[in-house]
């Protein structure tokens, strides 16, 4: 899909340089974590939304990131991608959550910016699309009704000790509940890719019609990652 392509080959390496940037010089930097991931993800929304708007290209993604420091975690979220992760007592901790067009908070934005939603398999703004925020999708942009705007959350590394975490699109959740695919991935990671196409397969075979992209990473007990 031209969307998620597209931030898949510029973001990762827009957020490289400016994070470097900021490491070299943190102690004077006016910035942060959070900030440097909301600028880059409002950004490289805005490119898209001058190229695609060109093509009449209406590809829209969610966008999901993890980012790693030495005693946090800091996840960025727009869409309906989530994170969940699992902590030294086995607990499923959201690290995201879902921008549906129900949600009140969103619901209100929504018919405030003169928009509506509806349902139609599930419920959709304007009755196209299923989530609230996203990363293209310009014809709805142009309305005002979906928005890019990230949420983001920082968790602290040595208060939750943390196993592993699973990064996933929205098909993994239309089949588990947070806790559930805790449960089955703690079981599986030893697995190759600590269980992640497992838990694909088994979403596959609940009958999930949709997307389902998954990503397990699995900590070391000093919060580091052993694999991405």
């Amino acid at each position: 899909q031209t969307a998620a392509e597209y931030v898949k080959s510029r973001l990762p390496e827009a957020l490289k340089q400016h994070l470097q940037e900021y490491e070299k010089d943190k102690e004077n930097s006016a910035l942060s974590y959070q900030t440097i991931l909301e600028q880059q993800i409002l950004s490289i929304d805005r490119e898209m939304l001058e190229k695609l708007t060109v093509s009449y290209d209406e590809a829209g993604t969610t966008c999901l990131i993890a980012l790693l420091s030495d005693k946090d975690l800091t996840v960025a979220n727009v869409g309906d991608s989530r994170g969940v992760l699992c902590d030294k007592d086995g607990n499923a901790i959201p690290l995201s959550h879902d921008h549906k067009p129900y949600q009140l908070k969103e619901r209100k934005r929504i018919k405030r910016a003169g928009g509506f939603i509806s349902f139609n398999g599930s419920w959709r703004v304007q009755g196209i699309l299923a989530m609230s925020r996203s990363l293209g999708d310009y014809p709805l942009k142009n309305l005002n009704v979906v928005i890019p705007d990230p949420d983001i959350l920082t968790f602290d590394l040595d208060k939750l000790q943390p196993e592993f975490m699973i990064l996933a699109s929205d098909g993994l959740w239309d089949a588990f509940s947070n806790e559930e695919a805790v449960r089955f991935i703690k079981e599986r990671l030893d697995e190759p890719h600590f269980g992640a196409k497992s838990i694909v397969l088994q979403s596959f075979y609940r009958g999930c019609p949709d997307n389902i992209t998954v990503m397990v990473v699995k900590f070391r007990n000093s919060g580091k990652t052993e694999e991405q």
